[in-house]
């Protein structure tokens, strides 16, 4: 059985910088952010409505040479074994294919390059690799040494990539990311990303006021001397909450 298709977005110039894109969000994950927006995905219990493969491969077929790539999401795509059989669906039809995941799976992650299954990796970095700060960040227990071994997966430049982090005020302060972004000291590209209140799996933490985007900005700036490129995404509400609990 193929990992369940729960989300489809037929077109998006979101996920993948320069790239227009069919994002195809996979059922299940293996983590519980507090500041997860996507929270929908995280069960493992099979949805009762599924998005058909053989649509998407049509869909595909139907939008060659308009469509750039497939990004598969989640969720945690790598804790279906069947990823590579489902990744290789996409590239049959000569699709670019970029995989977004949390790092916590590095064996599949090697075998997914080692057999050109993927174009470009997004790889959430989310606290310093400290056990417990991973786990106050991740929501549960995590081996940090596979995070760490994910992260010398990507470094070797077997495929293009990025690490990203979703900076939350009450799980990560400014100066985490600089021990973060030593942590993978000379990456090609580090993201910076803006905590959004509104959806976050934690009701806690909706009423907590996002990090200004001048100081995101200036963070990204100084991390830049640590990565090669550093930059900062999304943006937050234009009218956030006043600032909460602690997470």
């Amino acid at each position: 059985m193929l990992p369940p298709i729960r989300g489809l977005i037929e077109s998006s110039l979101l996920e993948w910088d320069g790239k227009v894109s069919t994002v195809v969000c996979l059922q299940g994950c293996n983590l519980r952010c507090p500041y997860c927006h996507s929270h929908n995905l995280i069960s493992r219990e099979m949805p009762s409505e599924v998005v058909p493969l053989e649509g998407i491969l049509g869909l595909l077929e139907d939008r060659r040479g308009w469509i750039d790539g497939v990004v598969v999401s989640g969720g945690e795509p790598a804790i279906h074994p069947e990823l590579p059989e489902f990744l290789a669906a996409f590239k049959s039809l000569g699709c670019a294919v970029k995989l977004d995941t949390n790092g916590t799976f590095p064996g599949m992650l090697s075998d997914l390059i080692d057999m050109g299954l993927v174009d470009y990796v997004a790889m959430d970095l989310k606290a310093p690799l400290e056990p417990a700060r991973y786990a106050a960040a991740a929501g549960v227990e995590v081996d940090v040494n596979a995070v760490g071994r994910s992260i010398e997966v990507l470094r070797r430049g077997r495929v293009d990539y990025e690490f990203r982090t979703t900076v939350c005020p009450t799980v990560l302060s400014l100066e985490d990311l600089e021990t973060m972004a030593r942590s993978i000291a000379g990456a090609r590209r580090y993201v910076l990303q803006q905590f959004i209140p509104e959806t976050a799996l934690r009701r806690e933490l909706r009423t907590v006021k996002p990090y200004a985007q001048c100081d995101l900005l200036a963070a990204s700036q100084k991390l830049s001397g640590l990565v090669r490129h550093c930059q900062l995404r999304g943006q937050p509400s234009p009218e956030p909450a006043a600032a909460g609990v602690g997470g």
